[in-house]
């Protein structure tokens, strides 16, 4: 097994380097659309990870508590989750399943806990905001060659990266996303 290495960031003009790269994905073919979000989540993590906490650190900057609050809960909630998921069989069986469930689910959570301490606001800008802008970018963005040569590399395993660690933790591999585009390709023909 390969060890856990950061990608490298990605140049700024391969990042977002204008509209000739980027496309609406296709709703209609759910399969291509989660593929490309799982590549460009692994290809593109580290300038994710930029992105993200540069947000962090603008809203951090603003509310400290409300941010140090709202990651508090998030990170327990998540780590709660992950240790369940690996300790008790019926939220094993639960994860393996219903993937996008178990997703929601912790996210519902974390949520309801926040919304108690009172830091809503502080997490769906801290938290929410690099999240959405995240998913629209790697929603939108085509892949390219490279892209597509070190996903391979990480898919069969000689490589490591944090997002790939994160995805499994969640299991939301590749073929959990085409399990959920079968069910909500079933459910749109009903």
């Amino acid at each position: 097994m390969a060890k856990v290495e950061l990608t490298p960031l990605r140049p700024w003009d391969d990042f977002f380097p204008g509209l000739d790269r980027f496309a609406k994905p296709d709703v209609k073919d759910l399969a291509k659309w989660n593929n490309r979000v799982v590549n460009n989540l692994l290809y593109y993590q580290t300038n994710y990870m930029v992105l993200a906490v540069a947000v962090f650190l603008t809203v951090g900057f603003l509310n400290p508590v409300g941010m140090f609050t709202a990651m508090a809960v998030v990170s327990l909630v998540f780590m709660g989750s992950v240790w369940a998921g690996e300790n008790r069989a019926v939220i094993n069986n639960f994860k393996k399943q219903n993937p996008t469930a178990f997703v929601i689910a912790v996210m519902v959570a974390s949520y309801i806990l926040i919304s108690m301490l009172g830091s809503v606001m502080v997490f769906m800008s801290a938290i929410m905001l690099p999240l959405i802008l995240i998913f629209a970018h790697a929603s939108c963005r085509l892949r390219n060659m490279k892209n597509k040569l070190e996903n391979k590399i990480e898919g069969a395993g000689l490589k490591r990266s944090p997002m790939g660690v994160l995805l499994e933790a969640l299991g939301q591999q590749e073929d959990n996303f085409q399990k959920i585009q079968t069910f909500l390709e079933g459910k749109l023909k009903e």
